[in-house]
């Protein structure tokens, strides 16, 4: 293949799509931020930090420089958290070549400015496409080759087929979608939803109350999307309610792992400690989220009573009982 491909960001989704494009014959460079990881992953084909267990293809070079990782790339793959991707955008744009398609894997929004994942990265970077890949997309079943589907939108139509044939796999469907703003605002919202459901789950509250939750945060997102030009059957799509169900669900859920710690008693530091270095970007876009709703006037029960137990100390107990009040 011609296309030379950049991936920046070593966490497991980042690694995932490195082997993907790496099995299809692309020669991938993947920053890692821990050249010790770098140095390990060269070495014993293995993330073992971030996706243990899973051999990855001599095709992957990690390199923890980022200069030797973009120059010269057609293709960069932005799997950076949202709180640490203009900061690293900033440290390689002056090394993108013009034209090169930048594909954003980042789920969640900038705290203070609220600006989604392609919105920072247009404003860091020129000269470029954009491209937001986004789905019910675990890295863990990914990775093993289990079958699954994702979007990726971009305000350029004629990109997206071949960036469809450069992604696609016979386990890993990709469908072209033009709703980039829907595709990033739900990838957004389902994370805090997610973390409510994992409260449910740690107090065994049931699948009645789960359900409900869920369809809850459907309708916050479609409210939130809504505010932004989002469509409405993005919220319905896989990028929506598929990323949604997957993400409420799921024991790989690293969002409803913290909601169902915090129904447990944990502090945020033991949950850290428990979750290895993995981030759970609702946690960041439940503020951001929650911020924004108050100034523009946007109704969300749900995001207020999550952003009010992890930055106000709100009992869980006074939580629930004042979100069922308020819907």
């Amino acid at each position: 293949m011609d296309e030379k491909i950049a991936v920046i960001g070593a966490g497991g989704w980042g690694t995932t799509i490195a082997k993907i494009l790496a099995e299809k014959n692309f020669h991938v460079k993947l920053w890692v931020f821990e050249n010790e990881l770098a140095s390990n992953i060269n070495k014993k084909r293995e993330n073992a930090l971030y996706l243990p267990g899973v051999e990855l293809p001599t095709g992957i070079e990690a390199n923890n420089s980022l200069k030797t990782v973009v120059d010269g790339a057609d293709i960069i793959v932005s799997a950076i958290p949202s709180q640490f991707l203009r900061g690293t955008t900033k440290q390689y744009a002056g090394f993108v070549k013009n034209g090169a398609i930048i594909v954003s894997l980042t789920k969640g929004l900038e705290e203070g400015s609220y600006k989604r994942a392609s919105q920072i990265l247009e404003e860091e970077l020129t000269g470029v496409k954009i491209v937001a890949l986004s789905g019910p997309n675990h890295c863990e079943e990914v990775s093993r080759k289990i079958p699954a589907a994702t979007v990726v939108a971009s305000k350029d139509s004629s990109i997206l087929e071949n960036i469809k044939y450069i992604f696609s796999t016979d386990y890993f469907k990709v469908y072209p979608h033009s709703d980039i703003t829907g595709v990033e605002v739900c990838g957004a919202i389902k994370n805090i939803t997610a973390i409510a459901v994992g409260v449910c789950d740690g107090l065994g509250l049931g699948d009645n109350a789960k359900g409900s939750i869920i369809t809850l945060g459907l309708t916050e997102m479609n409210r939130f999307g809504r505010h932004f030009g989002a469509k409405q059957n993005t919220c319905y799509g896989l990028a929506g309610v598929g990323d949604l169900v997957a993400t409420c669900t799921s024991k790989h859920s690293r969002n409803r792992f913290v909601g169902e710690m915090l129904a447990k008693g944990k502090s945020f530091d033991d949950i850290k400690k428990e979750m290895h270095g993995m981030v759970a970007e609702g946690i960041k876009t439940c503020k951001a989220v929650y911020e924004f709703s108050q100034k523009h006037d946007i109704n969300l029960p749900l995001t207020t009573q999550v952003y009010k137990v992890l930055y106000e100390k709100k009992e869980l107990s006074n939580a629930i009982k004042d979100l069922i009040k308020l819907i």
